[in-house]
């Protein structure tokens, strides 16, 4: 019953649309405009065209509440002395409820920044092998999207060479996490495909 308290939080908390929010206290409303996506891009997208004087702030708002809130619930889990496992489930459900958000009528976000906290927290090395992955990409490509992915993928693949007995090898979360994140960004990849995607400038 404990796990399952947890579970439900994970999922709730995961769940709140900390950039849909910030984004409202100016009036506006990320989901009408850009990609109509809840996450620290297209807000700052957005608020650069409508409040470009507050755009960076609550960008950066976004991105830390929603990598916070992929960690803080596994943070509590691990002080608990909660089992590995239980801690993996919570930063699954996590993610799923930010790219599936019971609040936004099971839309959501892309689930990057959610993935790269609760990540943070159960293998700080390989998040910041990812981090630093998608940053070097992010400066080169200026494009989100083949960044955020390119970061998360190279950053899970590392858990195959830094803890290759994982699961006993099967990785499992990480690849439920990886199909979850890879799923939110098949318009994205689409885009790119085209030669549609925007770059950040």
């Amino acid at each position: 019953m404990e796990n399952l308290i947890f579970y439900i939080i994970a999922y709730l908390v995961g769940g709140i649309p900390f950039g849909y929010l910030l984004a409202k206290q100016y009036g506006i409303n990320v989901k009408e405009h850009g990609s109509g996506n809840i996450g620290a891009t297209n807000v700052l997208r957005v608020l650069k065209e409508f409040k470009p004087e507050v755009a960076k702030k609550v960008a950066i708002m976004t991105l830390a509440f929603d990598a916070l809130k992929g960690a803080i619930i596994i943070l509590i889990a691990k002080f608990m002395g909660m089992s590995l496992e239980t801690q993996y489930t919570i930063a699954v459900l996590a993610v799923i409820g930010h790219c599936f958000s019971p609040f936004l009528k099971f839309e959501g976000g892309k689930g990057v920044a959610t993935t790269a906290g609760a990540l943070l927290v159960l293998l700080p090395i390989e998040t910041m092998i990812g981090l630093a992955v998608w940053f070097i990409m992010a400066k080169t490509l200026k494009i989100s999207s083949i960044s955020s992915l390119i970061g998360i993928l190279v950053g899970i693949a590392s858990s195959y060479i830094i803890h290759p007995n994982l699961f006993d090898g099967s990785h499992a979360p990480l690849i439920i996490i990886a199909i979850v994140v890879v799923y939110k960004h098949i318009p994205n990849i689409i885009r790119l495909i085209k030669g549609e995607e925007k770059r950040v400038v």
